[in-house]
């Protein structure tokens, strides 16, 4: 970072827009392998915050790609930067009092720990959709599974790149056959009992 570079603080800062909103702002990270329901969950439970008034923005993984993010391939080196980028968004997102959804792999804990550095406490929860690797590759939406089992795509989490889990998430939501309404639903209700939304 250039020497030229000075933060400017605002006479309007993250208070003063979260109470704006009438919310405590935060980042909900839903990790889990490819196919576990993450961005399912994610946009539904958008839209129960969105009913229950709250002020939100949803960060999905094939979307940032797309833009912010298009530059970037799928190795390691490029994975840890994918998530750096996100997690300043994220950040920006929170200074503005906004709670922000995001759905990724996220494989590495590392990169997890660093979004969650950038916050306050109490800022950073994080949601492990921990559904088996066999249900995620038996869903397979976009047939990525198949083509990691083919060696057609390269680095896929799950097959030939780790995926490390979260030891202590915030919310834990451990596979049962549950359909993605309910998960979105458990999670909710576990954000307000926590006082984190």
């Amino acid at each position: 970072m250039s020497n030229n570079i000075v933060w400017h603080q605002h006479d309007v800062d993250k208070a003063r827009r979260a109470e704006a909103k009438a919310q405590k702002p935060c980042v909900i990270w839903l990790t889990g392998l490819s196919g576990s329901g993450k961005s399912t969950i994610a946009n539904l439970l958008e839209k129960r915050l969105a009913d229950a008034g709250k002020h939100t923005y949803l960060l999905d993984g094939d979307n940032i790609r797309h833009g912010l993010c298009g530059d970037l391939g799928f190795s390691d080196k490029d994975r840890v930067e994918n998530i750096r980028r996100i997690s300043e968004v994220s950040k920006l997102f929170v200074d503005a009092g906004v709670i922000v959804l995001t759905a990724f792999i996220s494989p590495f804990k590392a990169d997890r720990a660093f979004c969650r550095s950038l916050l306050d406490d109490g800022e950073f929860i994080e949601v492990f959709v921990d559904t088996p690797l066999e249900v995620c590759e038996s869903r397979d939406p976009k047939g990525l599974y198949q083509k990691a089992r083919q060696g057609d795509i390269k680095h896929f989490t799950g097959i030939d790149s780790p995926y490390e889990a979260p030891d202590a998430a915030e919310i834990h939501l451990t596979y049962d056959g549950e359909d993605a309404a309910a998960s979105a639903e458990k999670i909710f209700a576990q954000l307000h009992q926590n006082g984190w939304i």
